[in-house]
């Protein structure tokens, strides 16, 4: 048997753990991100205004943030294939309780909390096992497992609204809470970093990888000035993320294009993003650029594309800009929390992942109903994709804050640990 290694694998069963977070991604994000095929339908079956409607996935854009600083601590108690399968199997739960159909605030409860506690436990888990896993081929394992929202949702997107035509929307609920129930098939193929294989496929001593001792959940994180302008990030570009798609495919229907269309712009949309995820995991992993850069420079790029996509309403011109935010938006996904490393090192990661998700659930509670707020005062789609592209421009500039003080805090530490000259001898 070859040396032991410390450290993560950088590969072996790593990638088998890719593979199983690539599908996590798929059942989690990629479900809301098809959010809107449900919304018009909700909308119209209670009769309410769109500012109303938008609280159904607000409360589960919330709760998916909310519910990480919880994910992290049982994946460090338990292990991180225990909460995915729970989440798994809350996420198939709230599904089969919305399509019930009993009431508004019901489906706040049952297609909110309940699925978006689910999708947060899977997600975040199946982020920390791969983070874990990899360390010199980190970003490029990030952004393969991360794809996995943009094939799926490619696939999703056709598919659910098909769904609610032959099944209805409660129909529809009903079998992709069927699907997730997969997320537990996904789970127990996440094997923890006990006992794992070296970088030359030979089993090592459980010792070699397994992590240090740490708190559950470090709040003193918090006190970092870097993680916090990072909070700040979140919460801006939480509300660019989610008012977009949330609003593409009602913003397609009012300028009269039939509703398949607007579906094969999400389509489009993720294959874009796809391909925008594996070019920045690609171009971080060459270290042309700091992870923080490149984020600052595609973050301000996505914030121009959303202030320019409503201003036309010609498809064709929709179809591209809206390609082209996928393709950014991916570029954006890929970096940012890998980014999280860079700030507080890996030991701190976990924490660090479910404390940005948490202040990231502001933006994600407060964009959607602004945006609907928007639109019901205007009547107008296009004021909702203003108002993200502005956070998204303005989470930029904390992204550079941020690349800012972390530099200065290496050249610190450079200088410190920086070992003394020896006196010359006086002649």
């Amino acid at each position: 048997m070859k040396s032991r290694r410390a450290g993560p694998p950088d590969g072996g069963y790593g990638w088998v753990v890719v593979a199983s977070a690539f599908c996590v991604t798929g059942l989690t994000g990629a479900v809301l991100k098809n959010y809107g095929h449900f919304f018009l339908d909700i909308q119209d079956h209670f009769g309410v205004l769109t500012s109303t409607a938008s609280w159904v996935t607000s409360t589960t854009i919330v709760m998916f943030h909310v519910g990480a600083p919880a994910a992290s601590a049982l994946a460090a108690w338990l292990s991180q294939r225990v909460v995915i399968m729970v989440g798994g199997l809350l996420c198939t739960f709230g599904m089969l309780l919305a399509s019930l159909d009993l009431s508004l605030p019901w489906l706040y409860f049952s297609m909110g909390i309940l699925e978006g506690i689910g999708l947060s436990f899977s997600w975040v888990s199946a982020m920390s096992v791969v983070n874990h896993y990899f360390a010199r081929w980190r970003p490029i394992a990030y952004a393969i497992t991360s794809s996995g929202e943009c094939v799926f949702a490619f696939i999703f997107s056709p598919f659910f609204q098909w769904l609610i035509e032959m099944y209805t929307w409660r129909g529809a609920l009903l079998i992709i809470g069927g699907l997730q129930l997969n997320l537990c098939v996904c789970g127990a193929l996440m094997r923890p970093l006990d006992s794992t294989e070296s970088t030359d496929g030979l089993e090592t001593d459980a010792d070699s990888f397994k992590p240090k001792k740490r708190a559950i959940f470090q709040l003193s994180l918090l006190r970092k000035p870097e993680l916090l302008l990072y909070i700040l990030f979140a919460i801006f570009a939480a509300v660019g993320f989610y008012v977009p798609t949330l609003f593409l495919v009602p913003f397609a229907n009012s300028l009269g294009i039939d509703k398949y269309w607007p579906a094969l712009i999400l389509s489009v949309l993720a294959i874009a993003d796809l391909a925008g995820r594996l070019f920045s995991g690609w171009l971080a992993n060459m270290r042309f650029f700091r992870n923080l850069q490149q984020l600052t420079f595609v973050a301000s790029l996505l914030g121009v594309v959303l202030l320019l996509l409503p201003i036309s309403q010609k498809y064709w011109v929709i179809m591209i800009l809206a390609s082209l935010y996928g393709f950014l938006f991916g570029c954006v996904v890929a970096v940012h929390v890998t980014c999280i490393v860079d700030i507080v090192t890996l030991e701190g990661f976990d924490s660090g992942l479910g404390l940005f998700m948490m202040f990231r659930s502001i933006g994600g509670f407060i964009g959607p109903p602004a945006g609907g707020w928007l639109v019901d005062h205007t009547d107008d789609y296009s004021s909702a994709f203003y108002l993200a592209g502005c956070c998204l421009i303005s989470s930029a500039v904390f992204v550079l804050l941020v690349d800012r003080l972390v530099q200065r805090s290496k050249a610190v530490g450079e200088e410190v640990n920086k070992p003394e000259e020896p006196e010359t001898a006086k002649v």
